[in-house]
Order: structure tokens, then C-alpha cells, then sequence
């Protein structure tokens, strides 16, 4: 099954648009400088097409928002007569489904971070060993070994460190 394609620009305008309508009532400050914050940062991934920072950004920034708008809900939903009001709930009802939209904007501006040459790989700074050899190439001239075994001098590759045969140091070429 294929994976719709959702612009960025349909993304952005549909939750600037949720933002401004949930801003119009109850909702803090703060709110409001977190998602428009957010939705600017999306204005440079469009505006920057080619730009892998500016989507990741713009990816961290929704699931950050998501974070902090279930805070505000939280701790700003009033408990008393004020949400019966028709400007209350018209304001919850687009903040509610701008939260609502957030994780499947998240995964859509996630596979745009993949169309556009992204590949994040957890680090958390601690250093690691990898023991998988396969990837790399031997440097050893092999098969310039096997066919001069037949001259008196040993090889190259078999004398690694250039010492002469009777255990005597040889002279180093650089």
C-alpha cells in the first residue's frame, strides 16, 4: 500500500489555522508562541526544499508541541461556567483537533525527511566498536604475493615489517 503524499504547505496552513482558532479564547500565551514558533520553523522547511535541518527541526518542534499542548490543556481547561460558552468550545474543539492531527502530521513530515535524503540514526555520544569487518577492503596486494613467490626474495605481504631472512635488521625504505 502507498503512502499518501501530503504537502508541506497543506501541513503548515492547516495547523496555523488551528493555532489561530484555538488562540481566540482561552489559551495562554505561551501556547501560542510554542506553535507559531513551531509552524515558522515549517516556513523554512518549505521554503528550503533541499534542506534535511529544516524538516528535522520542524519534526522535532511537532512532537515537542504535542508535549506541551497536552500541559496547557491540562492546566488551563477551565472547570466552571466559562466552557459552555460557543467561543469556548469552538476554541477547545480546533485545539483539541490540532493535538488530534499532530502524530500523523509527525509521520508525514517524517517520510518527507526520508524523500529528502534523511537517515537519522539514535546517538547517544557513547563511543562503540564495531566488530563487522565485512563492509571493508582488504589493502594487502594479494594476488601480487602469490605470483612473485616463485623469485628467491620472500614477499612483501608475508615479511610485513621488511627484515632481512637471517634475522638481521634490513635497510627501511620510505
Amino acid at each position: 500500500m502507498e503512502i499518501p503524499a501530503v504537502n508541506l504547505k497543506a501541513i503548515v496552513l492547516v495547523h496555523w489555522l488551528l493555532t489561530v482558532w484555538a488562540c481566540m479564547s482561552w489559551l495562554p500565551s505561551s501556547f501560542a508562541w510554542g506553535n507559531f514558533g513551531v509552524l515558522a520553523v515549517g516556513v523554512w522547511a518549505i521554503a528550503q526544499r533541499d534542506s534535511i535541518d529544516a524538516v528535522l527541526m520542524f519534526l522535532f518542534g511537532l512532537v515537542l508541541t504535542i508535549l506541551t499542548d497536552i500541559v496547557h490543556f491540562g492546566i488551563f481547561y477551565p472547570m466552571n461556567d466559562y466552557a459552555a460558552e460557543s467561543r469556548f468550545r469552538f476554541s477547545a474543539a480546533a485545539a483539541i483537533t490540532s493535538l488530534l492531527l499532530k502524530p500523523a502530521s509527525c509521520f508525514f513530515v517524517y517520510q518527507m525527511y526520508h524523500e529528502r535524503g534523511g537517515d537519522y540514526n539514535v546517538n547517544f555520544g557513547f563511543p562503540s566498536v564495531s566488530q563487522n569487518r565485512e563492509a571493508y577492503q582488504s589493502i594487502d596486494p594479494q594476488d601480487e604475493c602469490s605470483s612473485s613467490s616463485s623469485s628467491s626474495a620472500p614477499p612483501l605481504a608475508a615479511n610485513p615489517f621488511n627484515q632481512a631472512q637471517d634475522g638481521k635488521a634490513a635497510v627501511r625504505a620510505y
